[in-house]
């Protein structure tokens, strides 16, 4: 099923300030926080659709580029930086994140505010992905080998006879006020509630073994160097029905042979010859977007930029693309034929090859202040 807008499900417009939105969710929350509405499974959907929903339109930044790029750039395979965006959070997510939201009106933080036993992540991966300049563009899919801790197949677990499967101990202490009472995590189950039962062998001491498994990551239109994508629940399993970790890719950029990227821009150097220069002429160049036909007029002086809009890359934090520079250099030939020396010893001697400045040449420090106007 297709994920609905975040606006739609929170019922602000996109223009809502960030108080509206902290004030619709919580109507949301409330509304359909497992407490008032327990044993229903439609209302605990909507629970985390709401939560989901805030988790990105309350952070400036992912809400900037949910509004650019809508839910390609936030699902659990393409979202940008490390907090990852939607994929699907569970209620240890949403409590832990935004139980203060509640403002007391569901105690604890929790369901129904009794104790509960902890809820056990396993622990993140990391890796890295290399893009060239064109899937960071057009955003790309790639399908990548990870070696992960995974439940092994025959592990069984049993109730911890410590807490009894609460993952808490209390303890009673005399103090001069009187008795004070306090709980803590299990220190024999460590708060999962269960402690391990038959371990397969080749599995460790939780019956965890170390499996590849291939993962697809949804690279979306824009990402860059040093972004960081996080795919929800494709990290180390938890021991004893936890829920999984998390695997974060960075992003790498490979290097370009022809293109150079500054920001959005990007510059390439092109070499034509004195005739070009001199007569004009058409030159293919390559962009991220394919191959392009530029012209050069008659006269082109070596060290002339050309700039052609909208062929760089999507901005991530606004609308619109950055441009395409190229550096127009006229190659001296380092070898002359007897023919074409004879030629070039001609116009010297005749002067008509002279350098003329008409006075109307840009500098070099005219050109770097026009990239940037």
């Amino acid at each position: 099923m297709a994920k609905r807008d975040y606006y739609e499900v929170l019922e602000v417009s996109k223009n809502a300030s960030a108080d509206e939105i902290k004030k619709a969710y919580r109507k949301m929350a409330l509304k359909y926080h497992p407490d008032k509405n327990p044993g229903d499974k439609t209302a605990e959907e909507k629970f985390k659709e709401a939560a989901e929903a805030y988790e990105v339109l309350s952070d400036e930044n992912k809400k900037a580029r949910y509004d650019q790029y809508g839910h390609a750039g936030m699902n659990g395979g393409g979202g940008f930086g490390g907090g990852g965006f939607g994929g699907g959070m569970n209620m240890e997510d949403i409590f832990s994140q935004f139980g203060d939201i509640f403002g007391g009106q569901f105690g604890g933080g929790g369901f129904g505010g009794s104790a509960q036993r902890q809820q056990v992540r396993g622990s993140n991966l990391r890796v890295r992905i290399k893009l060239n300049l064109e899937e960071m563009v057009n955003g790309t899919q790639k399908t990548i080998k990870v070696k992960k801790m995974k439940m092994a197949p025959g592990a069984t677990s049993k109730t911890c006879s410590t807490c009894n499967g609460s993952g808490v101990q209390m303890k009673v202490m005399n103090t001069m006020f009187g008795q004070m009472q306090t709980q803590t995590t299990c220190g024999t189950c460590q708060g999962l509630g269960k402690i391990a039962d038959k371990i397969p062998a080749g599995a460790n001491a939780q019956g965890l073994v170390k499996e590849d498994e291939e993962v697809t990551i949804n690279i979306p239109a824009g990402a860059r160097e040093g972004i960081q994508l996080n795919v929800r629940g494709k990290g180390n399993d938890a021991p004893f029905g936890g829920n999984p970790g998390d695997l974060l890719v960075v992003v790498e950029e490979e290097t370009d042979g022809k293109i150079k990227r500054e920001g959005d821009n990007l510059h390439q150097e092109l070499y034509i010859s004195f005739a070009e220069a001199a007569l004009g002429t058409q030159k293919e160049i390559p962009t991220v977007g394919g191959k392009v036909k530029i012209k050069i007029e008659p006269g082109t002086q070596s060290g002339k930029i050309l700039r052609l809009s909208g062929k760089g890359l999507p901005s991530i934090d606004s609308y619109g693309k950055g441009d395409m520079f190229v550096h127009v250099n006229v190659w001296t030939p380092q070898h002359l034929s007897a023919e074409q020396r004879a030629f070039f010893e001609t116009q010297m001697k005749s002067g008509e090859m002279i350098a003329e400045p008409s006075g109307k040449e840009k500098t070099f420090f005219d050109k770097v202040r026009d990239l940037f106007n």
